[in-house]
């Protein structure tokens, strides 16, 4: 991430009804960051689209089916570094307190590992 800019993040979950939307709604307001949630369904309520992930610098997978839904539906919009898959599966209500803690634990501490390693490597930087 430059100092021009903050760091693009979208959560991605399956109906962006319970877990994405949750993770937006947590880290909205986290300073150097602007957060969008989408969903890997059809129907989601927010539909993941090319668009939005060529807006992201990150893209936060709930589970390893969204980064696989992502390699190939949307292949080559975003790199596999660039991608980052918590494992967090669909257990939960909308802000339910252990979903809120458990992203409050994982997201800020992994992507912070992840834009420092990307950040170090000058290839895969592109204006982190």
């Amino acid at each position: 991430m430059t100092s021009s800019r903050s760091l693009r993040v979208v959560f991605v979950c399956t109906q962006n009804k319970l877990r994405s939307p949750t993770a937006e709604a947590i880290f909205a307001r986290h300073p150097g960051w602007q957060v969008a949630s989408a969903g890997t369904a059809q129907k989601a309520e927010t539909p993941l689209t090319r668009d939005l992930l060529e807006w992201a610098d990150v893209a936060v997978c709930m589970e390893k089916r969204h980064r696989d839904w992502i390699r190939s539906r949307l292949k080559g919009t975003i790199p596999d570094d660039r991608m980052l898959i918590l494992g967090i599966p669909d257990d939960y209500e909308f802000m339910d307190p252990d979903l809120v803690a458990l992203l409050t634990r994982l997201v800020p501490a992994r992507l912070e590992h992840m834009v420092a390693r990307i950040t170090q490597r000058p290839e895969t930087a592109r204006e982190l």
